[in-house]
């Protein structure tokens, strides 16, 4: 998953970028809205962290603004010190889904960003997701069946499968199961033989083991 980050205190935007490479996601930063706008259309970014008050041409409510008049439909958060009743709506009527007022916590940031990919994840796409072998997953009834009969899964197989699905043609490994499955860090032998619960219940399995890296669904 790639985020961009339009943020021109350079000490906050690395601690950003470190923390969130970390929880495992592509991350590039500007300084500048003019060089944000041009690598948004020069890359597909999955999520935009905007700054406000930039340097650039436009600022960050203007440049999200301009973006959704051009269709791009990318989710965003604003983190900025504005605190204004009206800056709060400005941004929300420029298009983010969400607001983050500095000063933060890095946890605050990393269950905004996880609130915002699962949500956008689940709601972009069609309520059937097709798989392969003529699977298909029901987002809304969280349900995955193979030529019309229902499999059934655990909790646990249930939210693996989901992550699979979000990262599809992207391997996942040990750091995003102990992020978006467990919340915790689990050992890898748990995550092996959990997975290994979900395969035996397909028919045919279409989930890719990639020796020491981890797992993938592809496309």
């Amino acid at each position: 998953m790639k985020i961009l980050i339009l943020e021109d205190e350079t000490v906050l935007a690395l601690s950003m970028r470190e923390f969130l490479e970390d929880c495992g996601y592509e991350v590039r930063c500007f300084i500048n809205s003019d060089d944000a706008y041009d690598a948004i259309y020069e890359t597909p970014y999955d999520l935009l962290l905007l700054d406000v008050k930039v340097p650039g041409e436009k600022n960050g409510f203007e440049m999200l603004a301009e973006l959704r008049k051009d269709d791009n439909k990318t989710p965003a958060i604003f983190i900025t010190s504005l605190t204004d009743i009206d800056d709060l709506s400005r941004g929300y009527e420029c298009g983010a889904c969400d607001y983050i007022r500095k000063p933060f916590d890095l946890a605050e940031l990393k269950l905004r960003v996880e609130q915002v990919v699962k949500i956008q994840c689940f709601s972009s796409i069609d309520e059937l997701i097709e798989l392969p072998f003529n699977y298909k997953y029901n987002v809304k009834k969280m349900k995955l069946t193979l030529n019309g009969e229902g499999i059934s899964l655990a909790k646990t197989e249930t939210k693996i499968l989901e992550l699979l699905i979000k990262q599809r043609g992207s391997v996942v490994g040990c750091e995003m199961f102990w992020e978006e499955v467990w919340g915790e860090w689990v050992d890898s032998a748990n995550i092996r033989v959990q997975v290994g619960n979900l395969r035996k219940k397909l028919e045919k399995d279409f989930i890719k083991n990639v020796r020491g890296v981890g797992y993938s669904i592809d496309f």
